[in-house]
């Protein structure tokens, strides 16, 4: 697949007004951990290639274990994950497939707010809404991702 276009280059302003909420996400205070592991989440289930090289790259920098990213997509099944970050990967997997699921649960909502202030579950929700837009415009125009490398045809 090749790229559709480069997003950066034909719309700087858009890209811009989304890099300003991603700052703004950056700097709230939620944990950088928790924040790369929604990101990894997302990604994962709108599989953004572009997004998950970036971001397992980001963690393991941070210190992120590799159990932990291998482990990410049965998360519900490990015991890997506090109950602070399992309280944010389903919101985050929630908000994620908001049209095929409703929307979050009163349960998963409640959930969050046992574990987040009011303002840390905003800034999740914003975090979260964040790294969908940055995953819809990498799928979208097919953005590759560094190590990227066209698979070679088979003989």
């Amino acid at each position: 697949m090749s790229q559709r276009l480069n997003a950066f280059q034909v719309a700087p302003g858009a890209i811009d007004a989304v890099l300003k909420t991603q700052i703004y996400v950056n700097e709230c205070g939620l944990e950088h951990s928790l924040l790369e592991l929604v990101k990894m989440r997302a990604s994962q289930i709108n599989g953004c290639a572009y997004c998950l090289h970036m971001h397992a790259a980001d963690a393991r920098k941070a210190g992120e274990s590799e159990a932990r990213l291998y482990l990410l997509d049965a998360w519900h099944e490990s015991g890997l994950y506090s109950p602070r970050e399992r309280a944010a990967l389903a919101w985050t997997e929630a908000l994620t497939r908001v049209s095929s699921e409703g929307g979050p649960s009163d349960a998963t909502f409640a959930e969050l707010r046992a574990h987040f202030s009011e303002k840390e579950a905003v800034d999740l929700t914003v975090a979260i809404g964040a790294i969908n837009t940055w995953n819809r415009i990498n799928v979208g125009f097919r953005t590759r991702h560094p190590a990227d490398k066209p698979a070679k045809a088979a003989a």
